[in-house]
């Protein structure tokens, strides 16, 4: 499994983090607190927290690519 952390402020970033996300054949989760929402789900992302960071769990081993495809959104 690939963690890292994701901000995702405004609505035009949800639009291209899905559309990204999208691309990808494997499992790909959000979670903020105790919610856990499905990554390729718009109405699912706007259910959370967006105002502060959420992790993201890639369920694949070979993250590399798609990790580079959501750099901007990664928090450093």
């Amino acid at each position: 499994m690939t963690k890292t952390t994701v901000n995702l402020q405004a609505i035009n970033d949800v639009k291209e983090f899905v559309n990204i996300v999208m691309r990808y054949d494997f499992d790909i989760d959000l979670v903020s607190g105790r919610y856990a929402v499905d990554a390729k789900s718009i109405m699912g992302i706007f259910s959370l927290d967006l105002s502060k960071p959420i992790q993201l769990n890639a369920h694949t081993d070979d993250g590399e690519k798609f990790l580079k495809e959501i750099d901007k959104f990664i928090v450093k």
